[in-house]
């Protein structure tokens, strides 16, 4: 299709407004429509193609998170909903922000051009764990009622688009307890990682705990956002940057970026496989995800990507993945050590520095990051939207996005935002 100059101007103009951290879309009908033709991580991951096998109908994924806003894209989605947080404080109103950003990447339907989830099929459970005006402190007393509700109330996944940190070791030991409460029922956790990696990168809770998924940030070329923490816990790694989801205020439509949001679609992902494999346990589901992800260069796991980058593709569209055994969680340790994906078991919170012996150690850490963390070609069947290089498809062509989000690094402790 031929784009006028007018075309050209209009869409140039739209990508400078959205450079910057939580640019504003105005959600007209016009407007809204191009914003989900701009969701460039459903292109990246075929979702048209993942959407004729599965939309994750059947499954129930529990987010603990600041609430949900009644949206268009959610209606009917949400099946339960509780308030952890107890009342909002009294200096500022309540906000379900990330909240909403999060189940609408999950599960929005699109409804009156709202945000298109990448399990448009999921039921939320949304468990209201923080408010927007009280994000610090508090989280983790909350997370342990949370995630013991959702495991007897019938949630498959658990998504945790958030960290905390600076946990004493009597706060470790009642989350992790909750933690394994809920592994033991079958429910798999996906967790944020964190947005600290330039400036503290402390590994957050409860993403460090043993066979927590924490997931990490990409951009649309694959490779390590700058701000997504590195270290053991980071398992797996989904699109994370400019991320199109809902405004703070729930009616506009932004652009923001984070391993929140890597985390909602690492969830999603999980949803689509369980409700094509409706049979499968949780181990088995997370076991295709980590043998079917796009590898990262070098050792696996990566400290920056785990086992790699998520293509659920590969399993829906491709059938490739070996669920194996049903009982055993592939990030624990365990005797069989040669099924893909053992050994990722450490239960500590201790970051690894960036792998030496690239360019013989040296260079700076942000060449070590992009040589480390980009995935490889995989195995250049190009099946199943593997999508590397990530392009932007909408209006009629191609269009390959080069607008970088400028995220602020998140010094702020007990918080991740998207």
């Amino acid at each position: 299709m031929f784009f006028s100059p007018v075309r050209w101007w209009r869409l140039l103009f739209q990508s400078l407004l959205l450079l910057g951290f939580g640019a504003v879309w105005v959600a007209s009908p016009a407007v809204a429509n191009e914003f989900q033709e701009r969701q460039w991580h459903l292109d990246a991951m075929s979702a048209k193609e993942l959407w004729a096998t599965s939309k994750g109908e059947g499954v129930v994924i529990a987010v603990l998170d600041s609430g949900v806003d009644p949206v268009p894209e959610l209606q009917g989605r949400i099946v339960d909903e509780k308030n952890f947080a107890g009342k909002p404080p009294s200096e500022g109103s309540d906000g379900h922000a990330h909240g909403t950003f999060m189940a609408t990447l999950i599960s929005g339907t699109g409804k009156s051009g709202g945000v298109l989830g990448l399990a448009p099929g999921v039921d939320i459970m949304s468990l209201q764990t923080v408010h927007r005006e009280s994000w610090i402190g508090g989280s983790e007393g909350k997370w342990v009622h949370a995630i013991r509700y959702a495991a007897d109330h019938g949630a498959r996944i658990i998504n945790l688009s958030q960290a905390v940190f600076g946990l004493t070791d009597g706060q470790a030991r009642r989350l992790r307890s909750a933690v394994e409460y809920a592994q033991k029922k079958g429910v798999l956790i996906f967790a944020a990682t964190g947005n600290d990696a330039m400036t503290t990168n402390d590994p957050g809770y409860p993403s460090v705990f043993p066979g927590v998924v924490g997931v990490g940030a990409v951009d649309q070329m694959g490779k390590v956002a700058d701000f997504s923490n590195y270290g053991p816990a980071v398992k797996l790694a989904a699109p994370g940057v400019d991320i199109p989801g809902r405004c703070e205020s729930g009616h506009g439509l932004c652009r923001k970026g984070g391993t929140s949001a890597s985390t909602a679609l690492a969830s999603a992902s999980a949803a689509l496989i369980w409700s094509k494999h409706p049979t499968w346990t949780g181990n088995q589901v997370l076991r295709v995800m980590m043998q079917t992800a796009s590898k990262p260069k070098g050792k696996v796991p990566s400290p920056y990507i785990g086992y790699g980058i998520i293509r659920p593709g590969q399993v829906l569209i491709d059938g490739k993945g070996d669920p194996g055994n049903p009982d055993v969680n592939p990030l624990l340790p365990r005797e069989d050590k040669g099924e893909a994906g053992s050994g990722g078991g450490s239960s500590s919170a201790r970051s690894v520095p960036p792998s030496k012996g690239v360019e013989g150690g040296a260079g700076p850490e942000g060449v070590r990051r992009v040589v480390n963390g980009a995935a490889s070609d995989g195995d250049g069947d190009g099946g199943g939207g593997s999508g590397f290089l990530w392009v932007l498809l909408g209006g009629g062509g191609v269009v390959v996005v080069a607008v970088t989000a400028s995220l602020f690094a998140r010094a702020r402790r007990s918080q991740t935002t998207v």
